[in-house]
């Protein structure tokens, strides 16, 4: 039996852009039929992923402007984050890089485990504002992973949280033996 390994990970992004929605698609495998803004939601499911188990804790916050401060609960002891924007709204996808800006203050520049989505692709053509070669750009740019998803498609919302799961995975894998301290 595989031992359990637990994940912490944080979704970020501006009011309305369907985080819980996403959130709810994984842990409960339905969508929200009614809008209720989130205050602060932690959602929790235990998955297997290939042969490892995970416990997965999901902060779901509450939506994020420019002037929103980024508390210390979502910076130290985080091993991931999820930062959601809606090709909806051009607003939210300027939010989204104002988060990782505030991540990198308050982290400082390092490899971060960071999957940016992208939601609400399966509205009509004439309400995207966002193009999907931008939001690859962005998340190119910050050495993050990069998905486009409809929180109502109960399968693509769930492979936000596998590959943030494996982008996790990926950092730590980095600092491997050759990269950690040696003390003398």
């Amino acid at each position: 039996m595989p031992v359990v390994r637990h994940r912490k990970v944080v979704m970020l992004g501006y009011p309305t852009v369907g985080k819980s929605s996403l959130a709810s698609q994984f842990v409960k495998e339905e969508f929200p039929k009614v809008y209720e803004p989130t205050i602060e939601h932690t959602w929790s499911k235990t998955f297997t992923l290939g042969e490892d188990e995970f416990e997965l804790d999901v902060f779901d916050t509450a939506g994020l402007d420019e002037y929103s401060l980024l508390p210390q609960a979502f910076v130290f002891g985080i091993h991931g984050y999820i930062v959601v924007y809606s090709v909806a709204c051009e607003r939210s996808f300027q939010i989204a890089c104002g988060l990782y800006r505030a991540l990198v203050d308050k982290r400082g520049k390092c490899l971060m485990p960071i999957v940016l989505v992208g939601n609400k692709n399966d509205l009509p053509a004439h309400c995207r504002q966002v193009r999907t070669e931008d939001g690859k750009k962005m998340a190119d740019s910050w050495g993050a992973a990069f998905m486009e998803v409809s929180a109502k498609d109960q399968e693509k919302s769930k492979l936000i949280f596998t590959k943030i799961i494996e982008e996790i995975d990926r950092v730590e894998r980095s600092f491997g033996d050759k990269k950690r301290c040696q003390f003398m």
